[in-house]
């Protein structure tokens, strides 16, 4: 019997130089697959290296911002911390230097808000949390405001501030406090690297679809490496322990994040150290409001005020019962005197329940309570006190006073129940104001 493998036509041997050349083609090809391996391993490799230079950059730009952050905050921190010490000592029987040590502390104080504020809206625009309420707002108004808060800084240092606007500015579509916030933190920068007699220049003009904002100085300038890194957060051209200039590098960053969120850009020029800088920044105009320019120019003066006395100002505090919940006794404490020395009768307590138990027997005009306390927060103690009170004709006007400062937040409160939201730290003239004005509600019944 024969097999049929055995019918299957057979290859003929290969001669030895066919061999020969199978064998070279396979190495060849055994060879080009070991190259390409080596090359796809030393691709990796460099990858490798690479991400682990970037994650020890990384690592170091972390390990310099939290020196950096420990240093800002240690430094108006031992301030404060000094300058208590030396008024609870009661040294300080000179009145002068009791009110130097209260500016003292008071400076520091608003340093490290502004440190906080400017950490939380980066992470709030960086994390999309940030809402604008947009209008059309007269960017010189804004400008003049900022120049306010600007003034003494300017003053201190003996410089130079020339002003260019044109004749007539249209509005700009914006959120008005974030806009001051741009306007504020370019011209603090252009104070703070600019020298004593230094010179200061703001120009605003307008095209047919942005009005632009520069602010120029002949201050430090900006070496030619670094000017693309201007407005990039934690940014320092020096993060050395040894540097001139304190901060964080936030300022401009936030310029920049607010700027671009507003759809406006933001630029920066400088012609290299010493040179000075010039920093640009545009928003988009008001559309559907191009033919009812602002009326300049920025110097012209306000209607003359007749000025107030605070004691006649806040007379009507006088006999006020105001109610204050707080779980922080320091706090407790320190607003009890602030209204008390303008006459009002202030009630605290330490919780939600309590706050309850003394608006029955205190029953307050004006209440403030705090948000984030143990057991139940403000925003149970305001439903709760809604719901009694739903039989009355007027609530009693609350305030929530917290460290809880967010748009929703604010939101939060005010849909629970409160009539107004006022963020801690709280400065003693705004929070007297605001208890002013929900006196006049429970006065009138609004």
């Amino acid at each position: 019997m024969v097999d049929a493998d055995d019918c299957l036509p057979t290859e003929p041997p290969l001669s030895l130089e066919e061999e020969l050349a199978r064998t070279q083609e396979e190495l060849r090809s055994a060879n080009d697959q070991l190259e390409r391996r080596e090359r796809q391993v030393l691709r990796l490799a460099g990858e490798a290296a690479e991400a682990r230079a970037d994650a020890e950059r990384a690592n170091s730009a972390k390990e310099d911002f939290l020196a950096t952050l420990s240093h800002e905050l240690r430094t108006p921190l031992s301030s404060m911390l000094l300058n208590a010490q030396r008024l609870r000592s009661g040294n300080l029987v000179d009145r002068a230097a009791q009110q130097r040590a209260g500016e003292s502390l008071e400076r520091a104080t608003w340093a490290q808000v502004k440190l906080i504020d400017d950490l939380l809206d980066v992470s709030r625009i960086v994390g999309g949390k940030l809402t604008l309420n947009c209008a059309a707002v007269d960017l010189s108004d804004t400008i003049r405001v900022a120049l306010d808060s600007v003034k003494p800084l300017i003053e201190a240092k003996s410089q130079v501030l020339r002003v260019s606007l044109d004749s007539a500015l249209h509005p700009i579509w914006a959120d008005r406090v974030r806009v001051q916030q741009v306007v504020s933190n370019l011209l603090t920068n252009a104070i703070t690297f600019t020298p004593r007699d230094g010179q200061l220049t703001i120009v605003v003009d307008a095209d047919d679809e942005f009005l632009r904002l520069r602010v120029a100085d002949t201050g430090v300038g900006i070496e030619a490496d670094f000017l693309p890194h201007v407005f990039a957060s934690f940014s320092q051209s020096d993060s050395s322990i040894t540097r001139k200039y304190g901060g964080l590098g936030l300022g401009l960053a936030l310029v920049r994040l607010l700027v671009e969120l507003h759809g406006g850009t933001v630029l920066a020029e400088s012609a290299g150290a010493g040179q000075g800088t010039t920093l640009s920044v545009t928003f988009p105009l008001a559309r559907g409001l191009g033919d009812v320019p602002i009326k300049l120019p920025l110097a012209a003066q306000d209607a003359p005020v007749r000025a107030v006395s605070s004691s006649a100002r806040y007379a009507a505090l006088a006999g006020l019962r105001v109610l204050f919940i707080d779980d922080d006794l320091q706090t407790r404490e320190a607003i009890q005197e602030v209204l008390v020395s303008r006459g009002a009768v202030v009630e605290l307590a330490a919780s939600a329940a309590e706050g309850l138990a003394a608006v029955e027997r205190f029953k307050p005009q004006v209440i403030l309570c705090d948000i984030a306390m143990p057991g139940q927060d403000g925003y149970t103690f305001i439903r709760k006190l809604r719901a009694r009170e739903s039989g009355q004709r007027t609530p009693t006007p609350a305030l929530a006073l917290t460290a809880l400062t967010t748009e929703q937040d604010r939101g939060r409160a005010l849909v629970a129940g409160f009539h107004q939201h006022m963020s801690k730290p709280i400065d003693i003239d705004d929070l007297r104001e605001a208890v002013l004005e929900l006196s006049k509600l429970a006065t009138h019944g609004g």
